[in-house]
């Protein structure tokens, strides 16, 4: 399945994530075809020379029209159920590897607690260091992380071919839709400089920059094997400093209000919002030779301009970026009663 003029890789998705593994790839001598949706797909990368395709994989014989001559390496960055798992099983006669996106989401503790039912279980009681060995929520239909187990057990349960499932955690890169650190940032444009924060802004889910994810994804495609691998930035940092982080970047000191508890009302609730530490063991990935690429203040800058450059083109989408998450009149009069 080797080209004579090098190695081929077939990258599904062109979003913050997939734009940053075929940058990865193709900078390190593999040939890179990107399939996307889009209908502004262009031929050919001319900077970095990687190709795109228009595709919709859920078309019949899409994916085995665009795996035609077979690819070393397949990284599915827009993978969410059973069903994209088991598309890949039907083709993976012409995959040398494969490597699946999913989500540090589908670790339970003991109980069975998982972070979205957090609000009516209590939020898991989980280990200092969250490794791979973690049990994982039951796989099914109905919310995400049980989505994202389904995809999950299907390839490893069922795929012939070397497969790695990586579990990010709160990811950040250029060109994502939805940047969690929208959040922060129109604040701070918006002329907010205190800012409340649930939990006292101390607890911490670890990030994930997409440059990290797009290098431990080369290297599961350059030492093919089945496992699953946590991928998360060299340093689990607490929502204030994430805030500082981002207020650097554009020269201004912020000051934050930390409540105790939980939001009041929306007031506190942000993109990273967790009542206790979700932080991410990396053993594993290192033993492969893993070094991160970056670190959040590394790639923040990159991040903030690019939400900028959405938000200015009118295609971020808010979902947790909403308008009653920027209730400015709320979080006044909490601040007054601070």
């Amino acid at each position: 399945m080797r080209s004579p003029q090098g190695r081929t890789a077939l990258v599904l998705g062109y979003g913050q994530i997939g734009r940053a593994v075929a940058r990865e790839m193709a900078e390190q001598g593999w040939q890179v075809r990107v399939i996307r949706r889009s209908a502004d797909t262009p031929a050919v990368d001319l900077d970095g020379g990687i190709r795109f395709e228009r595709l919709d994989r859920d078309e019949p014989g899409a994916l085995q029209a665009a795996l035609r001559g077979g690819a070393d390496a397949v990284i599915d960055t827009i993978a969410f159920t059973a069903d994209h798992g088991g598309q890949w099983l039907e083709v993976e006669a012409d995959i040398g590897s494969l490597t699946v996106i999913s989500s540090v989401s589908v670790y339970c503790d003991a109980e069975g607690r998982t972070m979205d039912q957090a609000q009516g279980w209590g939020f898991p009681d989980f280990p200092v260091s969250i490794s791979e060995d973690q049990p994982t929520i039951p796989p099914g239909p109905a919310t995400y992380p049980s989505r994202k187990a389904a995809l999950e057990r299907v390839l490893l349960d069922n795929a012939r071919r070397p497969v790695s499932i990586l579990r990010p955690g709160a990811i950040h890169g250029e060109h994502s839709r939805q940047p969690r650190e929208w959040w922060f940032i129109k604040r701070i444009l918006d002329a907010r400089r205190c800012i409340p924060l649930a939990y006292g802004g101390d607890t911490r889910f670890h990030t994930s920059a997409a440059d990290n994810i797009a290098k431990l994804c080369r290297l599961t495609s350059e030492q093919p094997a089945t496992r699953t691998l946590n991928i998360v930035d060299p340093v689990a940092l607490a929502v204030r400093e994430i805030g500082l982080a981002i207020g650097s970047v554009y020269g201004v000191d912020l000051a934050f209000m930390p409540l105790p508890g939980g939001p009041i009302g929306k007031v506190g609730q942000h993109p990273w919002c967790i009542p206790a530490n979700m932080i991410m063991n990396m053993d594993r990935a290192h033993r492969l030779g893993y070094q991160p690429a970056v670190t959040y203040q590394d790639s923040i800058e990159r991040v903030c301009r690019s939400a900028e450059d959405m938000v200015r083109s009118g295609i971020l989408l808010p979902d947790y970026l909403g308008a009653e998450f920027f209730d400015y009149e709320a979080e006044d009069a909490v601040l007054a009663g601070w």
